[in-house]
Order: C-alpha cells, then structure tokens, then sequence
C-alpha cells in the first residue's frame, strides 16, 4: 500500500538530493560502475531467478498462472540507529500480540476490562472454540511472525498490518540476499551488511525449542504444505531443504497411539513439531472442514493432549484479522503497560454507523480493505479508483460493513530501483520476520522489502504486480 498524497519521504535522497548516510557508501559504488554492465546485471538476475523457479500461483481472475516475482537489484537500506529502534518496537508488539492470544483463549481480561468489545470475538471465524482453554506448548501461539511496516518519514515507521496465521515471502529475502551476493560480491566486502542466511537455522532452532514435553532431545520437524498447487509452495520446499526437516502433505501424515506420525522410508515415525502453511479449516477434517483432504484426521486432539506442536497455533489468525488490528494500541498498552512503539495507521472499523458514515462519504480518499483479506485482493484504492468502481464498492460496503475496515492513504516512502533511464523512487513496504520460542524472540536483521514497480502505484503485492528486493541492515 502506498501514498496518494502529501510529500513523500526519500529514503536515499534528501530534500535538497544529498544522498543521506545509509546510501551514501552504496552510492560511491553505484556510481563508479558502467551503466551496460549494471543493464546486463539486471537481465542476469532475472535468469537466475527464472532458473531457480522462484514463482508464484496466482489467484482471483488470471487464477492457476504461475508468475516470476520481479526482483529489483538496488538494496532497501536501514541504519543499525533506524533498526534498533524498529526492533525494540517489532518486540514489544509481538509479546503483546501472544499475551492477547493467551488471554482471548483463556479469562478474557481484556474483554472484562472493556477494551474489546466481546463481538469482535463472537462473530469472528478467526475465533476457534476448540483452542478455548488450551495453551500450546511453551506457551507460544505465534512461532513465526510477520510484522508489516510503512515508514512515512525519517523516524517514523507505522505497522500496516500484523501476520499471526502463516506469513510468507522469507524464502525471497533470502533468495534476493543470494542474488546480490552472486552478483555483486564485492559490494558486501565494502559496506557492512547484517546477514540473514542463517534464518533456516534459526527457524529450525526456534522450533525444536518449543516442541512438546513428550520429544527426545532431538524433536523432529516437518514442514506440512497444502502441496504443488498452493501459491507458496516454492517457499514451502525451499524452507524444508534449507532446515533438513520433511516436507509433508496430509496424506503423508497420521494419528497412531497418541501421537502424529510421518511416513518415512523407514516406515512411519513420531514427528514432534509441524511447521504448517494449511488454513485452520483444513487442518483437521474432525475439528473443521469435514471434507478436507490437506489435513490429518485426529490431529487436534493430539495437539490439545500435548503430543505434538502446531506452528503456528491454530486460531492465532484473530490476532491479524483487520478489525482487531484497529484495537492494537490498546492491546500492547493492556498487555505490556507501555505505550506502543511502534504507532498503528488510523482505521475506521465499518462495523461502527459513524465510521460507516465517514468511509462512504469519503471513499475517493482512502483505501478499504477485507477484514480477512490478504494478497492485495478485494480492496479498494480511492484515489486511483474510477466513479464507477468507487459506487459498487460503497454497493458492498453498505451489504457487509463489518466485513471491512477503511484507512487513510498515507504518504509513504520511497527507494531507488533500477530502470532503462537509471535510478527512479517506487513505494515500499518492510515485512521483518520475527521468531518466537521459550527461549525468547528472535528477529532477523531486514526482511523482505516490497516495491511498487509502476511509477506512482499504490501496490506492492507480487500478486498485483509488486516486486522485491534485497533488504540491507547496516552493521554498526
């Protein structure tokens, strides 16, 4: 998402086009190169990326396609002072956000307290009943994090939204970090970049840590994808080869004398922690979807007698969903008694009459978005929407306003990328990712920074044409 107006903030140039510090060694760099090479550097990473089959299913109207994800060569570049505090704040809202889930499925303080109205609960499908009463092992409900951040000036960093269910795009951070260092190696012996290649190992690290009492000293991982068709399943192979930890699929898995067990070529074994990209609904055909064939039957009540670990818990996805996003400054208040660092935008919940009122008469100005949407799909970008589009959105709205929330187009930051004519500033947007375990919370230095690719577009999602690019923390 990105800005429609207001001035922008330039994160390599200042306003009078000095180049600020955290580009400046960058810049010598790029500068001193000879621009055909830089054309056929850029053309090369394309077939790199193309050779590797980094790709993505779409869905929505050109549905089963699948599409090359643009990468753009020029780095995002983030000061160790600018990261220091991003992470104090990512921190503080990701302990708050498993507080809240422990609390939602157990005495609902906060709802007591009054500061979240109990309907936002009740008549959300995010909501599981069957997690009522449980805690997941360790007591993490939130293992793997996304935390999605818009900068709209010099230190001013906003979350646009948080993703608890299954958060996606690390395999192309670390895939556009290979590609640079490839390309360009002499790049990282002259700027001191933080590294990310270690994710895998501390994703696996991370996991085993919050394995069940019942694992041996050595808990086993499996990574359960909903298979080929999914649209990350790229990521979902890449992240088990890159922790050595079986990639399964529901039909590889069952439930055998209390505990879930994977076939092997070996025959069938106990896993013990199971890193799943399927939906909550189609996890267990007898606690949910009845006819879902991407689960495991009996799954749940392994999970609920501690047999095993489900990353991420299900029914975290009330913790992202967009209306209780709205409530998030109180949460992390509710939760950890500070104020949040880290500020929300301003969101409108459809659900309340006046804010209703509010978003249709001023629909041309802001974005509205699905409650549980995600991907860029069923949104609407007033400004860049026509008279038409913008009067069968407001058709929707007044059918199901609880099923959106509105917020106001920001003015948002922009960074180099690469084009024919040289160096031109596109809308971004920072997805760091955050792992959580008994031990602790770890964040990885940058994450995957996505770029609007047409000029002045207010969209970063690869599904609607966004790229990415490589994101740099600077060491101190």
């Amino acid at each position: 998402m990105s800005s429609a107006s207001g001035s922008r903030y330039d994160e390599m140039l200042d306003e009078d086009g000095t180049i600020r510090a955290a580009y400046a060694d960058f810049r010598d760099w790029y500068d001193g190169q000879d621009i055909s090479w830089l054309k056929r550097q850029d053309a090369e990473a394309e077939r790199f990326f193309r050779r590797i089959g980094i790709t993505f299913n779409v869905y929505g109207e050109d549905a089963g396609e699948e599409r090359l994800i643009p990468f753009d060569m020029i780095p995002r570049i983030i000061t160790a002072r600018e990261w220091r505090k991003l992470t104090r704040g990512i921190e503080q809202r990701v302990r708050a956000i498993n507080a809240f889930l422990q609390d939602l499925y157990h005495r609902q303080e906060i709802v007591k307290a009054g500061r979240l109205p109990v309907h936002f609960l009740r008549d959300n499908e995010a909501f599981l009943t069957q997690m009522i009463g449980f805690t997941p092992p360790g007591g993490v409900y939130t293992h793997i994090v996304g935390i999605d951040l818009v900068r709209t000036g010099p230190d001013e960093f906003m979350v646009l939204e948080d993703n608890a269910r299954t958060p996606s795009g690390v395999s192309y951070m670390l895939e556009n970090r290979e590609t640079m260092m490839a390309m360009f190696p002499e790049l990282f012996t002259k700027i001191p970049v933080r590294p990310v290649s270690d994710y895998p190992r501390r994703l696996r690290r991370s996991l085993q840590a919050s394995a069940p009492a019942c694992a041996g000293s050595r808990p086993s991982v499996a990574v359960l994808t909903p298979g080929i068709y999914n649209s990350a399943y790229f990521e979902h192979a890449y992240l088990a080869d890159q922790m050595g930890a079986e990639l399964v699929e529901g039909s590889d898995l069952r439930v055998s004398n209390g505990r879930v067990q994977m076939r092997t070529t070996e025959g069938f074994q106990p896993v013990d922690v199971i890193y799943r990209r399927v939906d909550d609904n189609y996890l267990d055909p007898l606690s949910f979807q009845p006819d879902s064939v991407l689960g495991v039957a009996g799954i749940m009540d392994v999970y609920r007698a501690g047999g095993v670990t489900i990353a991420n818990a299900p029914g975290t996805g009330i913790a992202d969903d967009k209306a209780i996003y709205s409530f998030m400054p109180d949460i992390v208040e509710f939760y950890t008694g500070e104020k949040p660092i880290l500020q929300n935008v301003p969101t409108w919940r459809c659900s309340e009459p006046d804010s209703l009122k509010y978003v249709l008469d001023n629909l041309s100005e802001l974005v509205v978005k699905e409650v549980h949407g995600s991907g860029g799909y069923g949104m609407l970008i007033g400004p860049t929407s026509s008279k038409k589009e913008i009067a069968a959105f407001a058709a929707k709205l007044r059918a199901r306003p609880a099923n959106y929330i509105a917020q106001p187009t920001l003015s948002l930051s922009t960074v180099p990328i690469f084009t024919k004519s040289g160096l031109a500033p596109r809308h971004v947007d920072l997805r760091p990712f955050v792992l959580v375990s008994p031990n602790g919370i770890d964040i990885t230095p940058g994450g995957l920074t996505r770029v609007a690719l047409k000029k002045g577009s207010l969209v970063v999602n690869s599904s609607q044409g966004g790229g990415t690019k490589d994101s740099w923390v600077l060491d101190e």
